[in-house]
């Protein structure tokens, strides 16, 4: 008789199948259409295992050490949420490199799925001009933020700690389960360059006494001309 050990997978290579699979991708969101079970097989057995050796071990961990089940699941999710951190800042690299002025995510979903619940933003307005930051906002009913709102501010990229901050109004959501459009506009003098910083998604109240329920997408910097 085999001893079941044997065939019993570690919490390290579990770790690494698991967050190898389609299921999740870098923004830690359920991959559409759903993944067959071939695809899985091959996921497995990429790693030298078969789904057999898979379905035991989650079986013997469930029944015998539900703690280290709980352990693969944090590893998982630790090196999950590195490889969204990683295809974040190459996206804003990316978008850099294509003149792209947003650097942020492309869509914001609250409760976060990757736990990080941040939605501040950075950045750079190096020619003078008019941008304009736009994005559609849905803030749900059952959203329990108060006042919910996009701040932010401008001011010299030399003393970004330090130097003076220039808030613009706040724009505040409306709570109706609708998306509505919103639009911050920043103005750079003649030989000025200006970094701004933000929040697309405050609020007043602790974040974690809280349910959060809001979408924001279709987010973009526009930039324009304007006789300064």
């Amino acid at each position: 008789m085999i001893n079941i050990l044997l065939i019993i997978l570690s919490v390290s290579v579990m770790g690494e199948i698991c967050s190898d699979t389609p299921v999740s991708n870098s923004n830690c969101e359920m991959v559409t259409p759903p993944i067959s079970c071939s695809t899985y097989n091959y996921t497995i057995e990429k790693h030298g295992y078969s789904m057999e050796m898979m379905e035991k071990t989650i079986k013997y961990y469930f029944i015998k050490k539900p703690k280290k089940l709980i352990k693969i699941y944090d590893k998982v999710l630790g090196i999950l949420s590195e490889m969204e951190s990683r295809a974040q800042k190459e996206i804003a690299r990316s978008k850099q490199r294509a003149g792209i002025l947003w650097t942020g995510m492309d869509v914001y979903s609250f409760p976060d799925p990757s736990g990080t619940d941040s939605a501040n933003f950075d950045i750079s307005l190096k020619k003078p001009g008019i941008y304009t930051l736009t994005a559609t906002v849905t803030l749900f009913p059952d959203d329990q933020s108060l006042n919910s709102r996009l701040t932010a501010y401008s001011c010299h990229p030399d003393s970004i700690e330090t130097g003076k901050r220039n808030y613009i109004k706040p724009i505040y959501y409306i709570k109706d389960g609708l998306p509505h459009k919103y639009t911050a506009v920043f103005k750079v003098p003649l030989r000025r360059t200006l970094h701004v910083r933000g929040c697309i998604y405050d609020f007043d109240n602790h974040p974690d006494d809280w349910e959060k329920h809001l979408v924001i997408q279709n987010i973009s910097v526009i930039y324009s001309l304007s006789e300064l």
